[in-house]
């Protein structure tokens, strides 16, 4: 939270002690946002963003579930949007999944009562995955959109992912492309580029490593997986391909989970921001009311395509 007198600034100069902010264990000043309803909120919302974004583009999802009185909360991850951090650069993937545990355990610390839900999108949802691996129990169920969950084929041939290993012992730094953030979305009026606190420059080997290690880390936790979730997907998608959503749906144990695929042609990556018909599709299927509960089902979680009632 704000520190006053705090001299340090975000990347774009603003001083922290003007913003709401955490810091983390390494020290670095992480950019927050809250969306908090007027009554007594009746459950938490972690936001975990994708790589190379922010927290601000889930402004709309927020206010929607902020409108069935959840009380939403994001950060922007080490090394992006307004947090410090070196961009696109990160030592260890388990550090997105060690803050995001902090910031849940600074919210459940206010309001101890209440349920916790996670909602990741892309990178975000492999952190999402690993997050509430690491604590079954804390958290009422999880909302992936797109979740990075394996490598996609294409990029990812062995043959490529040798090469990226090696490069990665000799130039780590040495960029392989950057994001295109246009391909996306379907919808060229909601395109992400146009997003400032976006990053756009190129992917550097070290971070591509580091992403193939959580996927590794996420296959191998899979199976073990017993927490509700609801799993939503382009079929069209070219960055987190289909086939990681169905391999999490089919193998992984829980008893409450649901797989909803959104067909095209179009809906490709960022569900949220695709045309209005996917994008709408997207939010009620968050928000629309659930069915009688069943006696077996615990509060605020009747059942995962209802999970924030």
């Amino acid at each position: 939270m704000p520190e006053p007198g705090d001299p340090r600034k975000t990347p774009q100069g603003v001083p922290y002690a003007d913003l709401k902010h955490i810091v983390n264990a390494d020290g670095l000043h992480l950019f927050c946002r809250y969306w908090e309803p007027e009554a007594q909120p009746r459950a938490l919302v972690y936001v975990a963003h994708g790589a190379g974004e922010h927290s601000g583009p889930y402004d709309e999802i927020a206010l929607r579930l902020k409108e069935l009185s959840l009380l939403v909360f994001a950060h922007d991850h080490v090394g992006h949007g307004q947090s410090e951090g070196d961009r696109m650069i990160i030592k260890d993937f388990q550090v997105y999944v060690r803050d995001s545990l902090q910031h849940i355990d600074l919210m459940k610390a206010q309001h101890p009562s209440l349920p916790v839900f996670i909602l990741g999108h892309s990178m975000g949802g492999a952190i999402s995955i690993l997050t509430a691996s690491e604590r079954a129990n804390d958290f009422a169920g999880v909302v992936l959109i797109s979740p990075l969950v394996q490598m996609n084929p294409d990029s990812a041939t062995p043959f490529k992912v040798f090469v990226a290993k090696v490069m990665n012992q000799l130039a780590p730094s040495l960029p392989l492309g950057s994001i295109h953030w246009r391909s996306l979305s379907g919808d060229p009026l909601r395109s992400l580029r146009a997003t400032p606190l976006n990053y756009h420059g190129g992917l550097r080997v070290s971070f591509a490593m580091q992403l193939m290690g959580a996927v590794e880390r996420i296959q191998r936790v899979i199976p073990a997986i017993a927490w509700p979730f609801l799993l939503l997907q382009g079929d069209t998608d070219k960055l987190c391909d289909i086939s990681g959503a169905r391999l999490m749906f089919e193998q992984a144990a829980s008893a409450d989970k649901k797989l909803k695929v959104q067909e095209g042609p179009g809906p490709y990556h960022a569900l949220h921001h695709e045309l209005p018909e996917v994008s709408e599709s997207v939010l009620k299927e968050l928000t629309h009311p659930p069915p009688a509960p069943s006696p077996a089902c615990p509060p605020c979680c009747s059942a995962v395509p209802h999970c924030f009632y």
